[in-house]
């Protein structure tokens, strides 16, 4: 299926005529921070060492919890890579604007957090994995036309001596996947420091996804393991080394007290690697498949170790960021996620708006980064820097199919803690329903939906209203 398009004028506006970047009222009390965000790609929730697990080294990640604030009940938006990556950049759920799956595409109309960010003063960079549309020039939602600055991307996931998209141009690299990640990063960063620009990074790995190919010295520890494990723990402990080498140069240019450094993973774990947290696993809206690691770290304004178990969800990283760096946005479009500024100040207690999920029955599509990266790079050594214009996705904007406003099928959750709704629409139209309470029942083993009829049918009532919503900015009609 095509990308989802549409007439509606409003649709169709771009959305920089959108934005309105504007300074505090309130005086600052310091410069605006810098801001890095990571992402690890199906790492599931156990698999840390700071959890607990038996075999994966993660010192640096185990270092960084000794230092910020753990997330021990952070949610994806989505159990697949995709839609939660959009939510980052959006701030709203991905079926809003038709991302149901991995493979699917951001809309060029979104307002993305690095757009926002730009204008506030904010120099952006993207590099590694983008997974929202085409890494070529000339597509409409590429990283340079969501907003950022300089990139070096990756269409999918991608393994070692990857070919990365240097702003259209294919760039054969050498190394560690996280590694060449980082130091890409790192370049950009420096070149920031010493402009003296307040700057925002975006570092998308590649790992530990499938096909597990780690780096001899990172799959050393492991080697007494069947080889599959060796390969996906010792892309994890790839991955925690090149972030590692992250903290460490920011340390030493001197700005590490004042940078906002937030890791998570895109989905839950993997089925038979992974340790999940809870039921099911990557793909599927239960605890397994949406609950992922997650740690902040921000010297100036976290002195000391924290751990929350507030519920929090990938949504909430763009409300989150322009309250931090005192940006409105005016004509903001619907958000799903709230800012947790408070949390990060330990001021919160309760969330003000529940946490929606839905896997809309629309599949995914492959997208290969070795296959479409190969093919760009051999065309450019014979000289032809063209691109067949069916990979640009130009289309990505347009809404000419419209989804029923009636039925919300596929399965869906919402969650208003410590309850957990479950709704499981089929092809028939029947509609199963499941309640959890996550406080007492992290598993989601003891259904109690009888028990709890009246919760169950205010919680379903308040989840069709929010389907409803979302269908509506799915179709253009209340973006």
């Amino acid at each position: 299926m095509n990308a989802p398009a549409s007439s509606n004028a409003l649709i169709g506006l771009c959305c920089f005529a959108t934005i309105t970047g504007m300074a505090c009222s309130k005086k600052e009390k310091t410069e605006k921070p810098n801001i890095i965000l990571v992402m690890a790609d199906d790492q599931g929730w156990g698999d840390m060492r700071y959890y607990g697990h038996p075999q994966i080294k993660t010192p640096n990640f185990d270092d960084m919890v000794s230092s910020g604030l753990r997330f021990d009940r952070f949610y994806a938006a989505a159990p697949v890579s995709s839609p939660t990556r959009g939510s980052v950049m959006t701030g709203r759920h991905p079926n809003r604007y038709g991302c149901f799956s991995w493979g699917r595409t951001i809309r060029p109309q979104e307002i993305t957090i690095a757009e926002a960010l730009k204008t506030a003063g904010y120099v952006t960079g993207h590099f590694g994995k983008w997974h929202l549309g085409p890494v070529f020039e000339g597509s409409p939602i590429n990283p340079g036309n969501c907003g950022f600055d300089e990139w070096f991307s990756a269409p999918n996931f991608f393994d070692n001596d990857p070919i990365l998209s240097r702003k259209g141009h294919a760039v054969q690299t050498f190394g560690e996947s996280s590694m060449v990640t980082v130091d890409a990063a790192i370049e950009f960063i420096r070149d920031q420091v010493d402009a003296r620009q307040p700057f925002f990074t975006v570092v998308w790995f590649g790992s530990p996804h499938l096909p597990y190919l780690a780096d001899d010295q990172d799959r050393e520890p492991y080697l007494e393991l069947e080889k599959n494990l060796q390969h996906y723990y010792g892309e994890i402990t790839g991955m925690d080394r090149a972030f590692g080498k992250l903290r460490r140069e920011l340390r030493r240019l001197g700005i590490n007290k004042n940078t906002i450094l937030w890791y998570c993973s895109d989905n839950g774990g993997v089925s038979g690697v992974s340790v999940t947290g809870g039921r099911g696993h990557k793909g599927q809206i239960y605890e397994g498949g949406l609950r992922i690691p997650a740690i902040l770290e921000w010297p100036d304004r976290i002195p000391e170790p924290m751990t929350t178990d507030f519920p929090c969800t990938t949504s909430d990283i763009y409300p989150t960021l322009l309250e931090i760096a005192g940006i409105e946005i005016k004509d903001q479009y619907i958000l799903d996620g709230i800012s947790i500024l408070p949390l990060i100040e330990n001021k919160m207690t309760f969330r003000s708006k529940p946490i929606g999920f839905w896997q809309y029955p629309v599949g995914g599509i492959g997208v290969s980064s070795v296959k479409l990266m190969s093919e760009l790079l051999n065309k450019q050594n014979a000289g032809d820097l063209s691109v067949d214009s069916a990979r640009l996705e130009l289309n990505a904007g347009n809404i000419t199919v419209k989804y029923p406003e009636d039925i919300f099928p596929g399965h869906s959750a919402w969650l208003d803690w410590p309850f957990k709704l479950h709704r499981i629409q089929d092809n028939s139209g029947t509609i199963k329903t499941e309640l959890y309470n996550l406080e007492e029942d992290s598993e989601e083993e003891n259904d109690i939906s009888e028990k709890e009829s009246f919760k169950l049918e205010a919680m379903k009532s308040e989840l069709e209203n929010w389907q409803f919503s979302v269908i509506k900015s799915l179709n253009g009609e209340e973006y």
